[in-house]
């Protein structure tokens, strides 16, 4: 029999110092994309404890647990850390040298860890599936991310909902973030190579100045969002490197290096953006140069299922009130649960974990979350994947 929204949020908060404990100890240890070996096997030990049968190994490093069986919702969490040294000084600090949780995934895992022992003891009607998936944050040599891994070793075969959460070091402890529609952006980086004819400065007239023809296709990007997109339509193009060839003021360089990246929320303008990127880059070849242009495609927008968005929005609502469930605008953070929500319907929450009068940037070496409302994410992705499967409508 489904547990009521009060047990599960009772039962979580029962569990808060574990959660946290489990999540300092990750923290200590944490392992690179694609390295999440201890992670792993700490998750497949927990999850084998309470009653899954345990799958290793999938996408890598990936680990499946499955508790009952029928209709399936999955529940993700991702595990890897970031090649950033630590410089928080917290009794709990990374202790492998260059490598922290800087991002929260080390809450993201103790917190579903937390949900599935919760589901475990509801006896549900129906199939939980745990994805523990490696490599959210790099790509393996081929381009592919530990959620594309284990897609295509078939975590997510018969799944008809996914659900998941982020920390969020910018929202208030104790709340949580919820959309519909467009969550986070789709990211893809370029390199543009721009060549010319080097030469000395002395004799500019014997020479294409790569750096002058690279000025032009900088300024013809600035221009991309503000003249060929919609001002509705929220889209990013950063140019974040400029490298040329040569490093004297005498030297006209050959060739100049541009990295960049852009940001969208749909599929027609990311298209729309690769289209004007290649187009301002063809001002070198008007002014007597050349380009290159390579492409490292990213992970596509994340995009919440409305449907399932709304079970987890109500399920948040009865738990901490609407109070507590905010509005928020969507992200331009990347993620890859968006290639498992192309797999199934899904959504995923920010779960708020602002440390109050010192907010932490992600990504830093100094990230660091309020870990007060961990217990929250663990109720509300429990509540969630008990409703979805109490009423089986998502197809």
């Amino acid at each position: 029999m489904q547990q009521t929204s009060t047990a599960f949020l009772a039962e979580a908060k029962q569990k808060q110092s574990d959660i946290v404990s489990l999540r300092r100890h990750i923290h200590q240890h944490p392992e690179l994309s694609f390295q999440e070996k201890e992670t792993a096997k700490l998750a497949a030990e927990k999850l084998k404890s309470f009653g899954y049968d345990v799958k290793t190994g999938v996408g890598k490093m990936g680990v499946v647990a499955n508790l009952g069986s029928g209709y399936t919702v999955a529940v993700r969490a991702d595990m890897d850390g970031l090649p950033i040294q630590e410089t928080t000084g917290q009794p709990y600090q990374s202790k492998n040298a260059n490598v922290m949780h800087a991002c929260g995934h080390d809450a993201h895992v103790s917190c579903v860890l937390a949900t599935a022992e919760l589901l475990a003891k509801a006896k549900l009607d129906g199939c939980i599936r745990i994805l523990m998936q490696p490599a959210e944050e790099f790509s393996d040599s081929e381009g592919k991310s530990g959620a594309t891994r284990m897609i295509e070793d078939g975590a997510m075969k018969g799944v008809s909902a996914v659900i998941g959460l982020h920390m969020d070091s910018s929202l208030e402890a104790g709340k949580v973030g919820i959309l519909t529609g467009p969550t986070m952006a789709a990211a893809d980086v370029f390199k543009i190579t721009i060549t010319g004819k080097g030469g000395h400065g002395a004799y500019p007239e014997t020479t294409i100045d790569s750096v002058y023809l690279s000025s032009l296709v900088i300024q013809a990007i600035q221009q991309i969002v503000s003249r060929k997109v919609s001002a509705l339509d929220p889209a990013i193009v950063t140019v974040g490197s400029v490298k040329s060839s040569s490093v004297r003021g005498n030297v006209i360089s050959d060739y100049v290096e541009l990295l960049g990246t852009l940001r969208s929320f749909n599929k027609t303008t990311r298209a729309k953006l690769m289209e004007e990127l290649e187009k301002a880059c063809s001002l070198a070849r008007n002014f007597g140069g050349d380009y290159k242009l390579e492409w490292e495609l990213g992970y596509p927008a994340t995009v919440n299922n409305a449907e399932v968005a709304a079970v987890m929005r109500k399920a948040a609502c009865d738990l901490i009130g609407p109070e507590n469930v905010v509005d928020i605008p969507p992200k331009t953070w990347a993620e890859d649960f968006s290639l498992l929500a192309e797999e199934a319907p899904g959504a995923f929450m920010f779960l708020g974990a602002e440390i109050k009068g010192d907010r932490r940037q992600h990504h830093s070496p100094t990230f660091d979350i309020d870990e007060s409302g961990l217990y929250i994410g663990s109720a509300i992705l429990a509540e969630t994947a008990a409703r979805l499967l109490a009423t089986k409508e998502i197809k």
